[in-house]
């Protein structure tokens, strides 16, 4: 079964959402596994655990500005904007023979394996799902199946302005510290990133052997949902 990697570039959140939505209603058993590499602009999310007390705090500047989503993954609220890798995962659970669980621990140790190529010292936290250099959060994960499949994914920090994290209380643990690759000395784009760290997803996921084919474009089944 051959895996589809689309590098979209900066697209807007909520109409991929919906794409990626689209693609898991209407995906049927032979449909190839697709991975969408992408940043978006400033944007909190909000997960179905989300709560009220770790939504964005005003008197931070700047965090009054950044729409908030409410979405349908798990997990409570986080932040995406330029300078973070994001990448979309829309796998067919019962193919790959994985449970969720599986497929969060070894998004984990893609991106961990990754941080080990850049000499950095990464690591899970129980109860915390995500991946942390020196106590700071540096990728963060969550996930939504529908009918055996998922979908959302994994963002990985490299080159980004931090700040509106300090206006909530990130994956819901007030005080987190939050890091980047460039924070720990590691510089690269977030282009250069994504290329480095797509083996070790496949390699993680069961799919490296896949024929893998690049796109910048979701291509002629849902136009509409992405646009540049």
């Amino acid at each position: 079964m051959s895996l589809v990697v689309r590098e979209l570039g900066l697209m807007p959140y909520r109409s991929t959402l919906e794409a990626m939505q689209q693609f898991t209603r209407s995906r049927q058993a032979d449909t190839p596994d697709e991975l969408w590499l992408l940043q978006h602009p400033a944007v909190y999310t909000v997960g179905q655990a989300g709560r009220a007390e770790h939504l964005p705090r005003n008197d931070q500047a700047g965090a009054r500005h950044i729409p908030i989503e409410q979405i349908d993954r798990g997990g409570q609220i986080t932040y995406h904007g330029p300078g973070q890798l994001v990448v979309y995962t829309l796998l067919d659970l019962r193919r790959l023979g994985m449970g969720i669980r599986e497929v969060v621990s070894q998004l984990e140790q893609a991106v961990i394996n990754l941080l080990t190529s850049y000499a950095l010292q990464a690591e899970r936290k129980s109860g915390a799902p995500g991946v942390y250099v020196d106590g700071a959060k540096i990728a963060a994960l969550g996930l939504r199946v529908r009918n055996g499949c998922c979908y959302h994914g994994l963002s990985l920090n490299i080159d980004m302005d931090l700040s509106p994290y300090l206006a909530i209380d990130p994956c819901g643990y007030r005080g987190m510290p939050v890091t980047q690759l460039r924070s720990l000395g590691v510089v690269r784009s977030v282009a250069e990133a994504g290329s480095a760290l797509l083996p070790h997803l496949q390699e993680c996921l069961g799919l490296r052997h896949a024929p893998t084919a690049h796109s910048d474009h979701l291509g002629s089944t849902h136009p509409q949902e992405i646009t540049a």
